[in-house]
């Protein structure tokens, strides 16, 4: 799916009238099938540039375009057609706890299923080889049918992921897909949506807190700050000053390093959520 953005501003509905916009400006274009990575210091808007691709959010000023047309000028059946055509993995999945992880998974399939089939798979999984498929690629086989809230963060996460393996969508968002994962699963979390969306053909937007990450997956990558575009560059071209600008007084942020494997950082997801 390509992206096209001119001219664009983005404004919070419960924003205070006084605030700025959570976008400002942004010109931008991703072709089909390219890989992005979006990086920035906490409030840049990352996550709302996901949404305004995820049509989860309107454009307050200026043109979005996915494949050269305007979503919210659709009618109600045309965008709900094309969202079926998006899929979008928040940093905290939205898992129901009591769920079995097989109809977890098997939910990014729906957009492409009827409504008696969606029904039926409820009661008994109708493509739960699939879902075992897709777990195994992110070392989560043994979870089929465990329940939800059994999951600790970090497997939690890679549930989500796992779901944009079943999606027919063209357009994968991905916020903050790593925040739970130690260095070894993040990497290889990575590394198997950059494979499936390329050999699929699938544009892949993703926003990252870990910048070494995104140099090193990514071939293309976004700085913003202060929900403007710093530089649109490839990867090789981000050099360490134009990283010290983007972070200026973030540096916390981006010296961060990825969670150590001693660190535990796959508690239990009810741990997680009170820490949030």
């Amino acid at each position: 799916m390509r992206i096209e953005l001119a001219g664009l501003h983005v404004r919070h509905p419960a924003a205070r009238r006084d605030a700025a916009d959570a976008l400002r400006g942004l010109n931008l274009r991703v072709e089909a099938g390219e890989a992005v990575a979006v990086i920035g210091p906490s409030g840049a808007g990352k996550t709302s540039l996901l949404q305004l691709l995820g049509c989860a959010l309107p454009p307050s000023r200026g043109e979005l375009l996915l494949d050269g047309r305007a979503p919210w000028l659709l009618s109600r059946a045309a965008l709900q057609a094309l969202r079926r055509q998006l899929f979008i993995a928040p940093q905290t999945p939205p898992l129901p706890p009591r769920q079995r992880v097989v109809n977890a998974v098997l939910a990014g399939a729906l957009p492409g299923w009827s409504l008696a089939a969606s029904l039926l798979s409820l009661l008994y999984p109708r493509e739960a080889p699939r879902a075992a498929e897709a777990l195994a690629r992110f070392e989560l086989a043994d979870k089929l049918w465990e329940r939800v809230d059994r999951l600790s963060g970090g497997e939690r996460q890679r549930v989500g992921l796992a779901r944009a393996l079943l999606s027919p969508a063209r357009l994968w968002l991905i916020d903050e897909p790593l925040s739970a994962l130690d260095p070894t699963r993040a990497r290889g979390a990575l590394q198997v949506l950059l494979d499936e969306a390329r050999g699929r053909g699938v544009t892949l937007v993703a926003s990252l807190h870990h910048v070494d990450l995104a140099l090193q997956a990514f071939p293309r990558v976004i700085g913003l700050r202060d929900g403007q575009l710093q530089f649109d560059l490839p990867a090789a071209a981000v050099t360490p000053a134009r990283l010290a600008a983007l972070y200026a007084q973030r540096e916390q942020e981006l010296q961060a390093p990825l969670p150590s494997p001693d660190a535990a950082p796959d508690r239990p997801a009810a741990v997680a959520m009170t820490c949030r």
